[in-house]
């Protein structure tokens, strides 16, 4: 990673289905051995910084959460070279000091999805990465600066709660979970950020509040229709947030100094002579770093 340069790849949430003002657009269909990712990828350039983005719901907000290929659009990305990853996510507020229209720059995650492939990794060749820090605090901090030059009403921390879905929690669950301590509700980051963290890649969220869950009392029953209100305003917003870190990211040298891009320098677990050759095959993208084909 010493001399690669920086390729930021964005995955744009509910309403950002597209990035403006990007020169030398084109999209791309890219293949992957975990299936057909959500849609095809954007390539541009910001500010003289390539960029990559994939709307993770497909152009016109076709895919469902529980059915998002989430191993296809990350090994997708990282096949074409993508080292940082942000991703813009609609969200829903578990506390009173986030109201609709505020941004959280999050820094942890609680998993209550159960419908999803949460690894890369498989019978035949088996890997624990650290989850302790599952964000890139350098990408927080690149957030963090443009969300201030721009003037938007955000939050550094805070804790993502993701749910399976598609359906919204009913209000026991999100008083349970205002209870553990969570900041924002969503159903799309995990297994996103796990699977970014085993590709080596710096990953960072940044959570636009479209509603107050339901726990609320103005807010019991969140609509679809109050949703995308919020929605609009939140996605030029959004759209104007990446189009301002973006060029700031280009100039960083060398491997993450937080050890993104080498989660798995101590995660692998399976003897080198026991390790599935199909399964290495498989992992070209996402691991290849770490893993040499069987003779």
């Amino acid at each position: 990673m010493t001399s690669v340069p920086p390729l930021v790849g964005v995955i744009g949430g509910s309403g950002i289905y597209a990035i403006d003002g990007l020169a030398n657009v084109r999209w791309e269909r890219v293949l992957s051995p975990f299936g057909e990712p959500s849609d095809d990828l954007m390539f541009g350039e910001l500010g003289g910084q390539p960029l990559v983005f994939l709307p993770r719901h497909g152009r016109g907000h076709r895919v469902p959460p529980s059915e998002l290929n989430f191993r296809a659009n990350i090994d997708a990305l990282k096949r074409v070279g993508v080292t940082d990853i942000l991703s813009v996510s609609a969200v829903g507020s578990l506390r009173a000091d986030l109201p609709p229209g505020a941004f959280v720059i999050v820094d942890q995650f609680i998993d209550r999805t159960f419908a999803r492939n949460k690894s890369f990794f498989e019978s035949g060749l088996v890997a624990h990465v650290s989850m302790a820090n599952p964000v890139c605090r350098r990408l927080g901090d690149a957030l963090e600066q443009a969300a201030r030059d721009l003037a938007l009403p955000y939050k550094r921390g805070g804790t993502y709660m993701v749910m399976e879905g598609p359906q919204f929690s009913t209000r026991a669950e999100s008083e349970l979970y205002r209870a553990w301590g969570c900041s924002v509700i969503g159903m799309t980051n995990m297994p996103e950020a796990k699977l970014a963290r085993e590709a080596e890649m710096c990953y960072a969220t940044i959570a636009m509040v479209t509603d107050y869950d339901c726990w609320h009392d103005d807010h019991e029953a969140v609509t679809v229709d109050a949703v995308i209100k919020v929605l609009l305003d939140n996605a030029d917003k959004g759209r104007a947030l990446v189009k301002r870190v973006a060029p700031a990211l280009k100039g960083r040298g060398g491997p993450c100094p937080h050890g993104c891009h080498s989660a798995l320098d101590s995660a692998l677990i399976t003897a080198p002579e026991a390790r599935d050759p199909a399964i290495i095959r498989k992992l070209d993208a996402v691991a290849g770093r770490v893993l040499k084909p069987a003779r």
